[in-house]
């Protein structure tokens, strides 16, 4: 009995992975549809419109939290600066640890709103 090389083997692998994806997609395709077809059926037996169940999924979001924004690409977008440092230029976004100059200008008794850019 010959051993299989390694590209037939990756060969083999990626065939029943391929496989096995487009079975899953067709589970979830099909334990859909029944869900959504209740979904459709309260829908009319309450008479809620498409504009009530939009509002409603809206503020279902948590309060004070906004989604990630991401590019088009699925990549994060960059965050805008919203902090400037007079001197030097420097920026920061407002995310994450403070920057040792903000910081260092914080503990000399400036405020953070002082550095704010308008």
């Amino acid at each position: 009995m010959a051993r299989e090389n390694y590209a037939t083997q990756q060969a083999r692998i990626e065939k029943e992975i391929t496989r096995l994806q487009k079975k899953a997609e067709a589970l979830h395709t099909k334990r859909r549809k029944p869900v959504i077809t209740s979904i459709v059926n309260s829908m009319r037996q309450y008479e809620i419109t498409t504009e009530e169940l939009a509002a409603a999924l809206g503020a279902s979001k948590a309060p004070g939290r906004t989604p990630r924004k991401k590019a088009a690409d699925g990549t994060k977008r960059p965050v805008a600066p919203k902090y400037r440092h007079p001197d030097t230029g420097e920026t920061w976004s407002g995310r994450g640890k403070a920057p040792r100059w903000l910081a260092a200008a914080e503990a000399d008794g400036a405020k953070r709103d002082s550095f704010l850019i308008k």
